[in-house]
Protein backbone atom coordinates (compact mmCIF):
# COMPACT_ATOMS: atom_id res chain seq x y z
CA UNK A 1 0.00 0.00 0.00
CA UNK A 2 1.23 3.35 -0.98
CA UNK A 3 0.54 5.63 2.05
CA UNK A 4 1.65 9.06 2.43
CA UNK A 5 3.37 8.85 -0.95
CA UNK A 6 2.92 12.06 -2.57
CA UNK A 7 5.04 12.59 -5.78
CA UNK A 8 5.27 10.18 -8.48
CA UNK A 9 9.44 8.76 -8.86
CA UNK A 10 8.75 8.70 -12.64
CA UNK A 11 11.51 5.83 -12.67
CA UNK A 12 14.32 8.62 -11.54
CA UNK A 13 16.38 9.49 -8.52
CA UNK A 14 15.64 12.47 -6.55
CA UNK A 15 17.68 14.93 -7.80
CA UNK A 16 17.22 13.81 -11.37
CA UNK A 17 13.41 13.87 -11.00
CA UNK A 18 14.04 17.40 -9.50
CA UNK A 19 16.13 18.75 -12.40
CA UNK A 20 13.42 17.35 -14.71
CA UNK A 21 10.93 18.82 -12.87
CA UNK A 22 12.44 22.61 -12.86
CA UNK A 23 13.07 22.43 -16.35
CA UNK A 24 9.53 21.48 -17.50
CA UNK A 25 8.42 24.26 -15.31
CA UNK A 26 10.58 26.77 -16.40
CA UNK A 27 9.96 25.41 -20.13
CA UNK A 28 5.96 25.75 -19.51
CA UNK A 29 6.04 29.33 -17.96
CA UNK A 30 8.06 30.49 -20.78
CA UNK A 31 6.35 28.97 -23.43
CA UNK A 32 2.99 28.58 -21.96
CA UNK A 33 2.15 25.53 -22.93
CA UNK A 34 4.42 22.16 -23.89
CA UNK A 35 4.00 18.47 -24.87
CA UNK A 36 5.23 15.76 -22.38
CA UNK A 37 4.26 12.09 -21.12
CA UNK A 38 1.02 11.81 -18.97
CA UNK A 39 2.77 11.21 -15.66
CA UNK A 40 5.07 14.06 -16.20
CA UNK A 41 2.40 16.73 -17.15
CA UNK A 42 0.49 15.26 -13.60
CA UNK A 43 3.01 15.79 -11.40
CA UNK A 44 4.45 18.99 -13.48
CA UNK A 45 1.05 20.68 -12.85
CA UNK A 46 0.86 20.96 -8.54
CA UNK A 47 4.89 22.20 -9.31
CA UNK A 48 3.44 25.12 -12.24
CA UNK A 49 0.37 26.11 -9.81
CA UNK A 50 2.52 26.25 -6.98
CA UNK A 51 4.90 28.63 -9.02
CA UNK A 52 2.08 30.92 -9.88
CA UNK A 53 0.81 30.82 -5.91
CA UNK A 54 4.32 32.68 -5.31
CA UNK A 55 4.26 34.90 -7.94
CA UNK A 56 0.73 35.79 -6.24
CA UNK A 57 2.29 37.06 -3.07
CA UNK A 58 4.78 38.77 -4.96
CA UNK A 59 7.63 39.26 -2.30
CA UNK A 60 10.98 38.72 -1.21
CA UNK A 61 10.56 35.56 0.10
CA UNK A 62 8.57 34.45 -2.54
CA UNK A 63 10.73 35.38 -5.35
CA UNK A 64 13.73 33.16 -3.87
CA UNK A 65 11.68 30.47 -3.40
CA UNK A 66 10.30 30.13 -6.77
CA UNK A 67 14.18 30.45 -7.75
CA UNK A 68 15.54 27.55 -6.15
CA UNK A 69 12.27 25.58 -7.57
CA UNK A 70 13.15 26.73 -11.55
CA UNK A 71 16.74 27.53 -11.00
CA UNK A 72 16.07 30.21 -14.33
CA UNK A 73 15.80 33.70 -13.71
CA UNK A 74 13.36 34.13 -16.85
CA UNK A 75 10.68 32.23 -15.88
CA UNK A 76 10.58 33.98 -12.39
CA UNK A 77 10.74 37.54 -13.37
CA UNK A 78 7.64 35.63 -16.18
CA UNK A 79 5.99 34.66 -13.23
CA UNK A 80 6.07 37.66 -10.80
CA UNK A 81 5.47 40.40 -14.12
CA UNK A 82 2.87 38.47 -16.45
CA UNK A 83 1.52 35.41 -15.19
CA UNK A 84 1.10 37.09 -11.42
CA UNK A 85 -1.18 39.85 -13.15
CA UNK A 86 -2.73 37.34 -15.85
CA UNK A 87 -4.07 35.29 -12.59
CA UNK A 88 -4.97 37.36 -9.79
CA UNK A 89 -8.15 37.01 -9.75
CA UNK A 90 -8.10 32.78 -9.95
CA UNK A 91 -8.04 30.81 -6.75
CA UNK A 92 -5.81 28.11 -8.25
CA UNK A 93 -6.22 25.85 -11.40
CA UNK A 94 -4.41 27.38 -13.26
CA UNK A 95 -3.26 24.92 -15.32
CA UNK A 96 -4.92 22.58 -18.12
CA UNK A 97 -3.72 18.74 -19.14
CA UNK A 98 -4.96 17.49 -22.33
CA UNK A 99 -4.31 13.85 -23.54
CA UNK A 100 -2.95 13.48 -26.55
CA UNK A 101 -2.66 9.34 -27.34
CA UNK A 102 0.33 7.53 -26.94
CA UNK A 103 3.58 8.36 -28.83
CA UNK A 104 4.69 6.02 -31.64
CA UNK A 105 7.87 4.85 -30.68
CA UNK A 106 7.19 3.57 -27.02
CA UNK A 107 3.56 3.83 -26.67
CA UNK A 108 4.27 6.26 -24.21
CA UNK A 109 0.62 8.38 -23.04
CA UNK A 110 1.29 11.70 -23.97
CA UNK A 111 -0.40 15.13 -22.46
CA UNK A 112 0.03 18.77 -23.52
CA UNK A 113 -0.39 20.97 -20.36
CA UNK A 114 -0.88 24.56 -20.50
CA UNK A 115 -1.40 27.66 -18.35
CA UNK A 116 -5.33 29.13 -18.52
CA UNK A 117 -5.85 31.90 -20.46
CA UNK A 118 -6.56 34.97 -19.00
CA UNK A 119 -10.46 36.15 -18.79
CA UNK A 120 -8.75 39.50 -20.76
CA UNK A 121 -7.24 36.90 -23.41
CA UNK A 122 -10.39 35.29 -23.70
CA UNK A 123 -13.01 38.14 -24.43
CA UNK A 124 -10.18 38.96 -26.93
CA UNK A 125 -10.68 35.83 -28.26
CA UNK A 126 -14.08 35.92 -28.70
CA UNK A 127 -14.20 39.35 -30.39
CA UNK A 128 -11.95 37.92 -32.47
CA UNK A 129 -13.88 35.30 -33.51
CA UNK A 130 -17.15 37.78 -33.78
CA UNK A 131 -15.44 39.93 -35.99
CA UNK A 132 -14.32 36.66 -38.43
CA UNK A 133 -17.50 35.68 -38.21
CA UNK A 134 -18.84 39.13 -39.88
CA UNK A 135 -15.91 38.78 -42.22
CA UNK A 136 -17.36 35.25 -43.48
CA UNK A 137 -20.13 35.78 -45.35
CA UNK A 138 -19.06 38.67 -47.33
CA UNK A 139 -16.21 36.30 -48.53
CA UNK A 140 -18.91 33.25 -49.17
CA UNK A 141 -21.32 35.45 -51.52
CA UNK A 142 -18.11 36.70 -53.37
CA UNK A 143 -16.96 32.69 -53.66
CA UNK A 144 -21.05 32.05 -55.24
CA UNK A 145 -20.47 35.03 -57.45
CA UNK A 146 -17.05 33.60 -58.81
CA UNK A 147 -19.34 30.14 -58.66
CA UNK A 148 -21.85 31.67 -60.88
CA UNK A 149 -19.92 33.63 -63.29
CA UNK A 150 -17.92 30.19 -63.77
CA UNK A 151 -20.79 27.80 -64.85
CA UNK A 152 -22.41 30.78 -67.26
CA UNK A 153 -18.99 30.90 -68.86
CA UNK A 154 -18.85 27.15 -68.68
CA UNK A 155 -22.46 26.87 -70.24
CA UNK A 156 -22.05 29.62 -72.77
CA UNK A 157 -18.80 27.73 -73.98
CA UNK A 158 -20.64 24.50 -74.09
CA UNK A 159 -23.67 26.09 -76.19
CA UNK A 160 -20.87 27.69 -78.22
CA UNK A 161 -19.30 24.02 -79.08
CA UNK A 162 -23.08 22.56 -80.10
CA UNK A 163 -24.08 25.51 -82.42
CA UNK A 164 -20.51 25.15 -83.89
CA UNK A 165 -20.99 21.79 -84.21
CA UNK A 166 -23.84 21.96 -85.78
CA UNK A 167 -22.36 24.30 -88.38
CA UNK A 168 -19.96 21.89 -89.78
CA UNK A 169 -20.82 19.84 -92.89
CA UNK A 170 -19.45 16.67 -91.81
CA UNK A 171 -21.66 16.23 -89.08
CA UNK A 172 -24.74 17.84 -91.16
CA UNK A 173 -24.16 14.45 -92.99
CA UNK A 174 -24.09 12.31 -90.31
CA UNK A 175 -27.17 13.41 -89.14
CA UNK A 176 -28.66 13.32 -92.88
CA UNK A 177 -27.48 9.71 -92.77
CA UNK A 178 -29.38 8.75 -89.38
CA UNK A 179 -32.66 9.99 -90.28
CA UNK A 180 -33.23 7.76 -92.94
CA UNK A 181 -32.55 4.77 -90.63
CA UNK A 182 -34.58 6.28 -87.81
CA UNK A 183 -37.16 6.93 -90.41
CA UNK A 184 -37.36 2.93 -91.54
CA UNK A 185 -37.72 1.94 -87.65
CA UNK A 186 -40.71 3.50 -87.21
CA UNK A 187 -42.38 2.51 -90.33
CA UNK A 188 -41.68 -1.21 -89.49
Amino acid sequence: MRHHVDERKLGMKTAHRRAVLANLASSLILHDRIETTLPRAKELRSIADRIVTLGKKGTVHAMRRARSILRNREAVQKVFGELAGRFADRHGGYTRILKLGYRHGDSAPMAVIEYLPSPRMIAEREEAAKAKAKAKPKKVEKVKKAATTLRERFFKKSAEKASVAAERPSEKKAAQRKAPRQRAKKEA
